[in-house]
């Protein structure tokens, strides 16, 4: 039973914390909206709503464990990564007797392109074991774009998730468009990007001040290896994204001529109307 408004309150008092703005921390209170994010994280092998024992489920901040619980029930080992100490030792407590809980207590990025060792290491355990591997999360705002691709990058299958609408708009955003930049190209050359439904700030306690999605991501690796060095070109050629493409291409100290005759591109667009796939084959000719 998803926790209500005053539960959570209670839970809070408990715990002796409060909503920290400063963490991103809104609060589900809509109990179908919980269901749904669990619903959507337990889509795999073609099976809506039946996760296979040996499935490992990632949360990032869990706050109180209202998706904890739902996630627990479904039967899959449930991994926790919180931040908030006051609401670690609350977890600790309420799920003590679960013998498939695991709680991480630690900020989720250990830096800008890196994941918590712990959680970067009990995901490449799980991989190396052929577990299936799932975020399943309300967000914290603060921390969602980065740690969205790093996620993907460490080989997360799946990942459903309550993030800004704003947000979500730019995980799916198309090129040339407003919403369109290194954060789009990159999640779009990862996975495949599903806006599942938006939630009116109601949804939440305390209420953001914006909309807020459920967005689901469905791992589709092309860039392997070259992850992380894709990521620090598509970040490159789109801080001119407002020059043309060969003088952007100038500023980051490529051979501009040699890379666009070898991609096949014309020089004179700017950076923000290239494709994910165009931005990958650029890329793959600048080397």
């Amino acid at each position: 039973m998803a926790q209500s408004k005053h539960q959570i309150q209670a839970l809070l008092a408990e715990a002796a914390a409060r909503p920290l703005q400063r963490l991103g921390q809104n609060f589900m209170i809509d109990g179908n909206l919980v269901r749904l994010v669990a619903d959507a994280a337990m889509i795999h092998a073609g099976s809506a709503g039946s996760p296979q024992a040996g499935d490992l489920v990632v949360e990032i901040g869990p706050g109180t464990g209202t998706l904890t619980e739902e996630l627990l029930a479904r039967g899959p080992e449930v991994l926790a990564v919180e931040i908030d100490r006051n609401l670690s030792a609350l977890l600790r407590r309420r799920f003590a007797s679960a013998g498939h809980f695991r709680l991480i207590e630690g900020d989720a990025l250990a830096g800008k392109h890196a994941l918590h060792p712990q959680l970067a290491g009990a995901i490449a355990a799980a991989k190396s074991a052929g577990r299936t591997v799932c975020l399943a999360a309300n967000l914290p705002y603060n921390i969602a774009s980065p740690l969205l691709v790093e996620l993907l990058i460490a080989g997360v299958d799946l990942l459903a998730f309550t993030v800004q609408k704003e947000v979500a708009d730019r995980l799916r955003g198309a090129a040339g468009s407003a919403n369109y930049g290194p954060l789009s190209v990159m999640v779009q050359l990862l996975s495949t990007v599903q806006l599942l439904r938006t939630m009116p700030p109601q949804a939440f306690w305390p209420r953001p001040k914006v909309d807020s999605a459920l967005v689901r991501l469905n791992r589709n690796d092309q860039l392997g290896g070259d992850a992380a060095a894709v990521g620090d070109f598509v970040h490159k050629i789109f801080s001119s994204r407002r020059k043309t493409l060969k003088n952007a291409l100038a500023i980051a100290k490529l051979d501009a001529e040699k890379t666009l005759l070898a991609a096949g591109l014309d020089g004179r667009v700017r950076p923000e109307v290239l494709s994910p796939q165009d931005c990958l084959r650029l890329f793959r000719f600048a080397r």
